[in-house]
């Protein structure tokens, strides 16, 4: 049977997916393992330290041209609501459940939704406000707020979801500007000078080994950028973007299997419903798109 070339595409970008799924619930696990044995913005450091030098190649070369002073702002703005959204990521992750921090972790495209009405003019219709709803009340169900006590790192992930969100807002106004290769290795940069003041007051005694294991988080994160990137060139968002319910089941897995976490039913019909809301709002901007570019039945031609 001969498979169409669409159908052909949507396997390679669900098959990128899948890839990206594994490689960020690896730098879960590996930080996860790693529980709270450097305090976080030092953990944080390494990471993106190794993450800077992994991206030299494309971030000299655009900082020789330089940037216009706007653009240079741009940077500077996410990189300090990078280094917030890690250190709070860094610390949930020594806090709570790997399957807890990626299910809060959904948020973030929410808050890029409800972000880009607010501060990028963007309209939210009706049905994108419900899809919204839907994917806080899911957020609701997984922290359950009055009936179990809140842990810190709880309220850490929600802030740097937060964070998160504002700061892809930035990158989206950044891409309009420069290659988007450039924006990942700046925000690298920045988020490693920002952090190092940070973590020279917190810095305690590291191993070669828990240096290994960051710098072996950094790879992980940066090929997880990278196959996503490809995932989305593949194929539609529609598409790809219900695989990343996947990184939720496993991650719960890796929790309970390595870590001898609980499995939270509660956390997974909560992280459900974020994904559906977000699977949702992606599906509809897809349309959107395509009745834009697709001309009226009776138009007349030029």
């Amino acid at each position: 049977m001969q498979i169409d070339l669409d159908t052909r595409r949507d396997l390679i970008g669900i098959g990128w997916m899948l890839v990206t799924g594994l490689c960020f619930v690896a730098v879960n696990g590996i930080v996860r393992g790693l529980d709270g044995a450097l305090p976080a913005p030092q953990a944080a450091f390494i990471r993106f330290l190794f993450g800077s030098i992994f991206l030299l190649p494309m971030t000299w070369p655009a900082i020789r041209r330089g940037f216009p002073a706007p653009v240079w702002r741009l940077f500077a703005l996410r990189g300090v609501l990078h280094v917030v959204a890690v250190i709070g990521w860094f610390y949930a992750m020594s806090r709570i459940t790997v399957a807890e921090v990626t299910a809060i972790g959904f948020l973030n495209p929410i808050m890029v939704t409800v972000g880009a009405a607010l501060f990028l003019g963007e309209k939210l219709a009706a049905r994108r406000i419900a899809a919204v709803c839907v994917a806080l009340l899911g957020a609701l169900i997984v922290l359950r707020p009055g009936i179990r006590e809140l842990d810190p790192g709880h309220l850490s992930q929600l802030g740097a979801a937060v964070a998160f969100g504002v700061s892809y807002l930035l990158a989206k106004q950044l891409t309009d500007k420069v290659p988007p290769a450039v924006v990942v290795a700046m925000m690298s940069l920045t988020v490693s000078v920002g952090l190092a003041p940070l973590a020279y007051a917190v810095w305690v005694p590291t191993s070669i080994a828990q240096i290994g294991w960051l710098g072996l988080v950094a790879v992980f994160a940066t090929l997880g950028h990278y196959t996503m990137t490809r995932a989305f060139s593949a194929a539609p968002l529609t598409v790809t973007q219900p695989v990343t319910f996947l990184q939720l089941i496993w991650a719960s897995m890796l929790g309970v299997f390595i870590f001898h976490e609980p499995l939270d039913g509660w956390v997974m019909l909560g992280g459900g419903l974020m994904i559906g809301a977000i699977s949702y709002i992606t599906w509809r901007e897809a349309r959107k798109r395509v009745e834009t570019k697709t001309p009226p039945v009776n138009a007349t031609k030029a």
